[in-house]
């Protein structure tokens, strides 16, 4: 084969029948070249005089990498081993020797200058994920001011290193690396390493899912998966408990996880969800009985109330009418600078009058805020600002009441009633001259209710179940320790704690808790997770190997969910990109440069080379 071949618009590609072709034996099989092996490999060649196959894009712009130089089979020699085809993709076509990637040949300064310039790009790219900030500027193009975080950051950083700045300016016009499409390998290419990261450190071990699902701005509905750290999203063209299912396994075998080691389920209270017939929970628990469901606690404590605040009409009718308070009086900054300005007056006359005592952390500026139902306590805060600023508040709604629009007027004359009259001030006046009747009217009429639905909303088995994890906790010299529950917990898992276990956990624990009150190093321990780490820093999980693997299963166990929810305009792998890195930004600050550069070279053939 001669270079004079560059002149041919095509690789010499004779098509013969298929007797023609010699046959050569191997292992006392006949084999033969083929023609139907031209499809879809256009830089294949065959020559009729060698009986061997080239590659022609090989030997005319190939560097000189490995034996190709002087003897490399591809190049010189020819391949005619026809028992073994498949090595005509893994031999040929790969990045070092693709034409897109060796049309120009690097020299080593050419290396050098690329890996300077990724490295500089890479470093602004994690800069700009770990604080949440925005990639893309409205105007990217040379003349603007404003070119977005990334161009102004690459920018900064050669503008303040000489040597950087250099390499960027001489970079190939082809090659700036500053595209969107490679801003987006690169995130991506950090994303996947802080994830093997994650699955790494989980060692096959057990693990528990957060899931929750959320329209974004989009429409487009999306699934957030959560283990000890963010795992992803994926876009989900249906919500029932079918398909959730189905996307979370696709994405725990994408990371390799077995749905084996699932030992825990959080979700929220959508039918779904968390269905007794046909939804995600049971489904799951069909497969792996030991993935033990539990709503957000924390979560149902705050539905708890809001659903007897609903159902109680003299609480329900106390918080409209503060609803309807806060809103008259907070609903414009006009009016919340009068009711500023009101109450500051009002508590200089009082300092003025002696009525109040002045002092560091005394007589803060507050302001009333809407309350939320799924945060109880924010009504509370609401509540306590009310009862401080009630007489402001009163002259605010005078105030709206004389000089309002007409439908302002209505608003504050009607609220104005409700909190003057006899049944709202009455809460106040039982409060200080005495509690009997409301505690017969209202207080033992709502725990009667909280009771109820409480007992509707926590299982009995969800709740032995925690009673027997707060056995472990440290706290008070092991206070809460009790080996008889300890022992039913490890019963909830009987794949991981057979019979003879049951027997030697009883022995372990005995010695188990004398070792710990006895040691000054687990005295002082506050909760479960740091029980944990100090039984691995002093190897006592190692001498009590039985009672850390329940102390591992009761952290692995979701008690306080938290919320996945999100919004985004963004495309799903792009948007599950930056949501890896900077939610596991402690994770994905510990990837090493050269380990990122090395995932962004290999996802695709690049145009130059480290």
């Amino acid at each position: 084969m001669d270079k004079y071949l560059i002149r041919k618009p095509r690789p010499c590609q004779p098509v013969l029948h298929s007797d023609d072709y010699p046959i050569s034996y191997f292992p006392g099989k006949p084999r033969r070249f083929i023609s139907k092996w031209y499809k879809n490999r256009y830089w294949l060649e065959y020559s009729i005089d060698k009986d061997a196959v080239f590659c022609f894009y090989c030997y005319l712009f190939g560097q000189n990498v490995g034996k190709q130089g002087g003897g490399d089979t591809f190049v010189m020699k020819g391949f005619k081993l026809w028992n073994q085809k498949d090595k005509l993709n893994s031999q040929v076509g790969g990045e070092k020797q693709h034409i897109q990637s060796v049309f120009v040949k690097q020299s080593n300064q050419d290396k050098i200058d690329y890996r300077v310039q990724l490295n500089a790009i890479v470093d602004c790219i994690r800069f700009i994920l770990c604080r949440g900030l925005a990639f893309r500027g409205h105007d990217e193009s040379q003349g603007s001011s404003d070119k977005g975080n990334f161009l102004e950051l690459v920018q900064f950083l050669g503008d303040h290193n000489e040597s950087i700045n250099e390499v960027l300016q001489k970079a190939p016009k082809n090659c700036k690396l500053t595209h969107p499409d490679i801003q987006k390998d690169i995130v991506n290419a950090i994303a996947r390493e802080t994830s093997k990261a994650i699955i790494k450190d989980l060692d096959n071990g057990f693990f528990s899912i957060l899931v929750d699902e959320s329209c974004d701005i989009s429409v487009k509905e999306q699934m957030a998966l959560v283990l000890q750290r963010f795992l992803g999203i994926v876009h989900i063209a249906s919500t029932t408990a079918l398909s959730l299912k189905h996307a979370i396994e696709c994405l725990l075998c994408e990371h390799t996880l077995s749905l084996s080691n699932l030992h825990g389920q959080g979700y929220d209270g959508a039918s779904n969800m968390q269905g007794d017939i046909n939804g995600l929970k049971t489904l799951i628990l069909k497969e792996n009985k030991l993935a033990f469901y539990v709503h957000c606690f924390a979560h149902q404590l705050q539905l708890t109330l809001v659903a007897v605040a609903k159902n109680h009409i003299n609480i329900a009718e106390f918080f409209y009418v503060v609803s309807n308070l806060v809103t008259v009086v907070g609903g414009s900054c006009k009016r919340r600078d009068a009711l500023r300005d009101t109450q500051f007056a009002k508590i200089k006359e009082d300092l003025e009058n002696g009525v109040r005592r002045s002092g560091q952390g005394l007589n803060q500026e507050t302001n009333l805020k809407h309350p939320g139902d799924t945060c109880w306590g924010s009504y509370y805060g609401t509540i306590l600002n009310l009862i401080l600023m009630f007489s402001a508040v009163v002259d605010v709604l005078k105030i709206i009441e004389e000089n309002g629009l007409f439908n302002q007027k209505v608003e504050a004359r009607s609220i104005m009633r409700s909190i003057l009259s006899f049944e709202f001030q009455r809460l106040q006046v039982m409060r200080e001259d005495g509690w009997a009747s409301l505690l017969v009217e209202l207080f033992y009429t709502v725990i009667d209710m909280q009771l109820q639905e409480l007992n509707n909303r926590f299982s009995e088995a969800n709740t032995d179940l925690l009673l027997c994890m707060a056995c472990l906790n440290p706290s008070n010299s092991f206070v809460a320790f009790n080996k008889e529950k300890l022992i039913n917990l490890a019963k909830f898992y009987p794949s991981d704690f057979l019979g003879t276990d049951i027997l030697a956990l009883d022995s372990q624990l005995q010695n188990y808790i004398f070792d710990m009150r006895s040691n000054d190093f687990f005295l002082e321990l506050q909760g479960v997770s740091e029980l944990a780490e100090k039984l691995v820093s002093t190897r006592k999980h190692e001498t009590y190997p039985l009672v850390y693997l329940l102390v591992k299963l009761a952290l692995t166990l979701l008690v306080a969910t938290a919320t996945n929810e999100m919004c985004n305009r963004m495309g799903d792998q792009w948007m599950n990109d930056c949501l890896v890195v900077y939610i596991e930004k402690d994770v994905a600050c510990n990837i090493d440069n050269e380990t990122i550069m090395q995932q962004f070279q290999n996802m695709k053939t690049r145009k130059r080379q480290l």
